[in-house]
């Protein structure tokens, strides 16, 4: 396949200027333009670019939902194309007549991906941004835009991409995310009145058995405490509770939130007490959300990219203490924060103050240092240069 591809790349044999007449042309390409997480974020960016000085273009891949997601993105950006129905080589040749400068592509190996787009060369700068927490493995990727928390120097060797180390954490926000303000109560998730809510609104995936026997030693040591997943599959939940049992916790101590709409979603958050992260692949969304909606997370950063995301976040948002540098010193802070309620309301109230301050959902700051990075991108490129890693300064 990958020969077809570099076949394929060498009959188109796109030819591109180092010469800039007028604004940069940004092409975003993604299949995820819809009522998806990504699209939940980036809406912000969308918003708060500079026209003066970049010209925006959206290539969506996938389905059209016809979500106020999409309808919002389509109307944010100068440029936005359907390519849904066109062929890797159609939609590699539209992104040519573009004459697009720099291509970002937000899938990377995800649901929908397009990434053989980027394999056609169809930009002269090619970098990656929020889909795989991770390399692409392809030499056809410049740039992954990552922070220096996920990406520390010693990680570089395990990455195809140069690194772009944006200032603060690399996950994107939108600070108009709108929390419904609906009263939500307890009783309406079959959440008891008194007990201590623990919450994880992962992926079940993410849920392995390390950190689970974590949590089920963080229930035994809160008396009455309750763990509070998301609902996906009734085999998932199942599972989940006979692994309970088995670790000597009734499964009954499990409770599972049906889907809501986004802004339900954030609002429910106020529910719950505190949100246990998973260790491998964090909660990356997920934490983003809890954040917004004013609840704490406590996390284990590992040696890997997507274990490291909430760490990035925490910090970016002025919870260090949050970030634990074990998981016994994680398993200890969650019962110490169940124990004294006047520590975790001292941290509720600080990042209440923090999420207006810090630089996590200071959208306008996020997409200035993004264009930044994609000013130097082409600045290094302009000038004759290979791509190189770039940290950009706050």
């Amino acid at each position: 396949m990958a020969q077809q591809w570099e076949q394929l790349r060498q009959t188109l044999n796109f030819q591109h200027s180092r010469y800039l007449n007028g604004r940069l042309r940004i092409g975003y390409l993604s299949g995820d333009f819809r009522a998806h997480a990504m699209s939940h974020l980036i809406t912000g960016i969308f918003r708060e670019h500079n026209r003066s000085n970049f010209e925006i273009f959206a290539y969506s891949t996938g389905a059209d939902d016809n979500s106020e997601y999409r309808n919002y993105i389509a109307n944010t950006s100068e440029h936005f194309k359907d390519v849904a129905s066109l062929s890797i080589e159609e939609t590699a040749q539209l992104i040519y007549d573009d004459q697009i400068h720099i291509l970002i592509d937000l899938n990377g190996h995800t649901a929908g991906t397009r990434t053989p787009v980027l394999a056609l060369k169809p930009a002269p700068i090619q970098v990656h941004l929020m889909g795989t927490p991770g390399t692409i493995g392809a030499d056809f990727v410049d740039y992954l835009i990552a922070d220096s928390i996920v990406t520390p120097p010693e990680f570089a060797d395990g990455f195809n991409e140069n690194i772009v180390r944006l200032p603060h954490s690399y996950f994107f926000n939108d600070n108009q995310q709108v929390i419904s303000t609906n009263s939500v109560k307890r009783s309406q998730y079959d959440l008891p009145e008194s007990s201590f809510v623990f919450c994880c609104f992962n992926n079940h995936y993410k849920v392995e058995p390390t950190i689970f026997d974590v949590w089920m030693r963080i229930l035994a040591n809160v008396s009455g405490s309750v763990l509070w997943l998301i609902a996906r599959y009734p085999i998932n939940e199942a599972n989940l509770r006979r692994e309970a049992q088995a670790r000597g916790i009734s499964g009954d101590r499990l409770i599972f939130a049906p889907h809501e709409a986004k802004a339900e979603h954030l609002a429910r958050h106020q529910l719950a007490d505190l949100f246990l992260d998973t260790l491998y692949y964090n909660a990356h969304t997920g934490t983003c959300d809890a954040l917004w909606a004013g609840l704490p997370v406590i996390t284990c950063p590992g040696e890997t990219f997507p274990s490291r995301v909430a760490a990035s976040m925490l910090m970016a948002v002025g919870l260090p203490e949050l970030v634990t540098n074990s998981l016994e010193a994680y398993e200890q802070l969650a019962i110490h924060l169940a124990t004294y309620p006047e520590k975790l309301q001292q941290i509720k109230q600080k990042l209440a103050q923090n999420r207006t301050t810090y630089p996590l959902f200071d959208t306008p700051l996020y997409t200035r240092n993004l264009e930044q990075a994609y000013r130097t991108m082409w600045e290094i490129y302009a000038s004759g240069q290979p791509a190189r890693a770039i940290t950009i300064n706050s």
